[in-house]
């Protein structure tokens, strides 16, 4: 996952959080779904690029 990934996915992930702390009811989905962008985030692994077979990284080169 390339450092632009990551970086989206912690600035949505916190206010996805923040949205569902403060509102509560049914943005209590957007908490979970803030918690998973931030620990894909953190981990660097996100199950859905996998099966998808897609990077954020781009093409290595072959020079």
């Amino acid at each position: 996952m390339a450092v632009w990934d990551s970086m989206v996915r912690i600035l949505i992930g916190a206010l996805l959080v923040t949205l569902g702390f403060y509102k509560g009811g049914v943005f209590t989905i957007a908490l979970f779904v803030g918690v998973i962008l931030i620990l894909t985030a953190i981990t660097g692994f996100c199950p859905l690029y996998k099966i998808a077979g897609i990077s954020s990284k781009g093409e290595p080169s072959q020079a």
